[in-house]
């Protein structure tokens, strides 16, 4: 009987401490949030009994090394750009000028690393390494859409990430 309540006690506890459980959360913090897991939350929709299609958020099998118990702020989805009501995350977006101006501004590069780290996998998952993107984009915004378009021009992941410093956050130090 002790041990049931112990165990009892103790899942209380970790709820009433903040604990973030993907599936707890509105459906409005979920894109851009990690776990107490360290797994990235995913907003998901599905068609209801009614026929209107409804949110949900889930648990990704996406791990994120360094970060956890996030809920990515106001200012971080203002200044890099992105949707909270975004229903999946693609590379697709890097290829939207405006986008990845706002990604790699000095607002949301420097300032919020879950975001960051995010579209630095995605890009890396093209062929594409981030910082060298953002470099691109800060001085020649034309050629760093090639660069992303053609995939082969960019740095590759094994040589770029071999030179880039990492942040704490697991993802490079920005260059800006």
């Amino acid at each position: 009987m002790a041990w049931v309540l112990f165990l009892l006690l103790s899942l209380f506890l970790q709820g009433a401490l903040g604990e973030i459980i993907c599936e707890e959360l509105p459906v409005g913090m979920c894109s851009y949030s990690i776990s107490s897991s360290g797994k990235r939350c995913l907003l998901e929709n599905y068609a209801s009994t009614d026929g209107t299609t409804e949110f949900q958020c889930k648990t990704s099998e996406v791990e994120v090394n360094n970060m956890a118990e996030v809920i990515e702020s106001d200012e971080c989805v203002r200044a890099c750009g992105v949707d909270r009501k975004a229903v999946g995350i693609s590379s697709d977006s890097l290829l939207e000028p405006q986008f990845t101006a706002k990604l790699c501004s000095r607002t949301c590069y420097q300032n919020c690393p879950n975001i960051v780290d995010l579209y630095y996998n995605l890009a890396m998952g093209e062929g594409v390494f981030l910082p060298d993107l953002c470099k691109a984009q800060r001085n020649m915004p034309r050629r760093a859409m090639s660069q992303l378009l053609s995939s082969g021009a960019a740095s590759g992941p094994a040589s770029a990430a071999a030179q880039a410093p990492v942040s704490a956050a697991g993802c490079p130090a920005p260059t800006v």
